[in-house]
Order: C-alpha cells, then structure tokens, then sequence
C-alpha cells in the first residue's frame, strides 16, 4: 500500500445499512415516490454505475412500517445477497430491500472511490458470504471489510482515471459487440440473397412432397425400461449453434427405440412449440426425438443440407413464428399437418444444391471465426479492466 494511504474497515469510513421491505399485501405502501431497489435491480444496471430510475417505489407510510431507511444521494448500494456484489450510486434519495447493504460515505470518501474499490473486491465479498440456501453477507462482514483510503484529492484522481479507462473499454467493447453483430448478419443476409433470387431450373414444394415427414414421440416415462443408453433422444434444449444436436444425457434403450420414432441419418429437425420454436438442426445419425419437434428426411433429389439452411432463412423462419402464434395464443406451437405443407424452392440439379450447401457451411464457418476472434477480444478488454482496477488501489494510477 501507498505511503499517505490508511487501511480502515468500510464502517470507519461511512454508515452501514441494511434494507428491509414493506408487506407486499399492502396496497398503502406501494406505488408512492420514494426509490425502493433489490438486487435483481441493481443486477439490470449492466455495469452502469448510478441508479437513475427504480422499477418500484414505496410510500412514506410504507418506509415507515418497516426497517427500511432511507439513503441519500451518493450512497453506495450493493447486493449482499443473491447474488453478492451487484452496484450502484445513489442518485437521489433511495431505500432497499433486506438483499442489499447500504454505505453512506463520509466527508472523507469519495462515492465512486467506493464503488470502484467494492467493484474490484467482487470476489473477496463473495467468498465472506455465507448461507445454506445461497450466499450473504452479514452487515458485520461488509462493515469490517478493509479498504485503502487515500487523500481525497487522491481519491477523485483515481476515480478520473478509472472513467477514463473504463469509458476507452466500454467503446472498444460495444465496436466488438457490433462487429459480432455485423458478421452473424452478413451470413443470415447471404443466405436470404439466395433463396429470395432463385433462378431457371428451381423448384417449388411442399416439405411433405419432398421427403418423409414425421413428428416425434416419448416413449412412457412411468417405465424405466424404455431409458438407456442404445439411441439419442432428442430434445429442443439439444439443438446448438450450427445445426448441431448435442445429447449428452438423454438416451432411450433398445426397448425404448422400438417404441419411438425413429430419425433417419440426414435428416433436418425443428421445434415446433414453445419459446424456441423455429430451432433447427440436423442430424447425420440415427436419433429419436420428443413430441415438440417435427422432422423430414428428404428423398434423394434433395440434399438435407440444402434443406437446412434453406428452412434457416429469414422469410421461412418468420412463417414458422407467425404461424405458431396463430395456432394458439399462449403456447406457439406447429403441428405436423401445417410444418408438412410449408413451401420450399430448390434447384433441381443436386449438383448446384450441394455447392449452395459448401458454400454456406463456409460462410457459417468463417462467421463462426470471426465471433470467436471477437468474443477474445472481448474477454482480453474485461481483463484490462480487472488489471487496470488492481493497478489503481495498488497505488499505481497517481503519482
């Protein structure tokens, strides 16, 4: 630590407090003017530092009934419990729930000097927590926590150059989110261009006339005999990135395939209800799947690749969503009779199917590189921040 620097436990350097909430039946003590957060609050600042707005707001009658107290501009809040170390600067008068401590800081501290320095110490707070159900930490815990205190003047210099750095990476990272953006959009707007042009030779059909078409099915649960190890089968939280069917602890046993369908080698899936209708994969394997996907395997004159991707395509994928929604107003949902007489449009000769299909399998990947190059970049600048954070309460910022 820095001569001039003293190390003093969080309760010498402002007030400590803990939140409480009114009773929720209580109709008189909600929906007033008064700022109320939790943790799942401070949770959607998304590293922004101050709070500007609260989702819910107590009366004064409600503040009085309870614990509760309230903090004024400045506070530093933080969540102490589910999960620990959420954030954020008070920017006005403000009250929390019992899942959040509260420092009020004194004359000596600078607000975001603490924010920055509790911030770094995410991981330290974490580990003092303690709970069967899920981690706190105790108001004793977060008052005996040691920080490094400063000069002011020092203070307000480590806080300019935090925001400085941390405003330089916060840009660098919303260009590199952008680029992730632009690169999964350039291969979505190659394949659109395609299947919206056509040309001489293309075709027209329905899926049920291009190959064999079949919805899953799940053989009883109530019998454990049907569950094994013999063949995958298939559920919609199984369909990843790329078309890829990833089934690590789903299998049926050799009883249970007799009972199931069965998803012949080449063929293209879809869920067809709930939230992730729309998702696509395909399989180059024997598999079965449940009752919330439907499948073709098509015939020889049309290559399952093709198909994929043709059925990725923006246009048919807003089918699927508007279809689903006019199926059923609380569940989306496709049955198999509707999926089957959806359109599509291929080239006749397989030989120019197959190239469109390497074509895409080679945009896809080179997408795929480009997300990863920038998902490093993305976690090489957190690191910079983490670096930059330890470099300042090191000392190492200020002369």
């Amino acid at each position: 630590m820095r001569t001039g620097w003293e190390l003093k436990p969080l309760k010498e350097v402002g007030k400590i407090v803990s939140g409480a909430t009114p009773k929720s039946k209580v109709a008189e003590y909600w929906d007033g003017g008064i700022s109320w957060i939790t943790p799942k609050d401070l949770g959607t600042l998304g590293g922004q530092k101050y709070i500007l707005e609260t989702s819910r707001k107590i009366t004064e009658l409600g503040l009085s009934s309870c614990s509760a107290q309230l903090m004024p501009k400045g506070s530093v809040i933080m969540s102490s419990r589910a999960p620990i170390g959420h954030l954020g600067i008070a920017t006005n008068d403000i009250c929390t729930n019992q899942g959040c401590k509260s420092i009020v800081p004194n004359e000596v501290m600078n607000s975001e000097y603490i924010y920055y320095y509790l911030l770094n110490s995410k991981e330290a707070l974490n580990k003092l927590g303690t709970g069967a159900v899920f981690p706190e930490l105790s108001g004793k815990m977060f008052g005996d926590f040691l920080i490094p205190v400063p000069p002011l003047k020092e203070q307000q210099q480590i806080v300019e150059k935090l925001d400085q750095a941390f405003e330089f990476i916060d840009q660098a990272k919303a260009n590199i989110e952008q680029n992730i953006i632009n690169a999964k959009e350039l291969f979505q707007s190659k394949l659109d261009e395609v299947f919206s042009q056509k040309g001489d030779g293309w075709i027209t059909e329905k899926l049920k006339n291009i190959g064999n078409v079949q919805t899953g099915n799940t053989p009883n649960t109530k019998d454990k005999e049907n569950y094994g190890d013999y063949i995958e089968f298939i559920k919609p939280g199984h369909f990843t990135k790329g078309g890829n069917l990833v089934c690590k602890d789903s299998f049926l046993s050799e009883k249970g395939k007799k009972i199931a369908r069965i998803i012949s080698p080449n063929s293209v899936l879809m869920v067809c209800i709930g939230a992730t209708i729309g998702k696509l994969g395909y399989s180059t394997r024997e598999v079965c799947c449940n009752q919330q996907i439907n499948t073709i395997t098509p015939y020889d004159n049309v290559d399952y690749l093709y198909l994929y991707y043709f059925l990725s395509n923006t246009n048919f994928i807003a089918q699927i969503h508007s279809l689903g929604k006019s199926s059923q107003a609380t569940l989306p949902i496709i049955n198999k009779s509707k999926w089957e007489n959806l359109e599509i449009s291929y080239p006749k000769d397989m030989k120019i199917q197959k190239a469109l299909s390497e074509r895409f399998k080679k945009l896809y990947r080179e997408s795929e590189d480009l997300h990863n190059i920038y998902q490093q970049k993305l976690g090489n600048l957190e690191e910079l921040r983490k670096s930059i954070l330890e470099k300042a309460f090191r000392g190492e910022l200020t002369n």
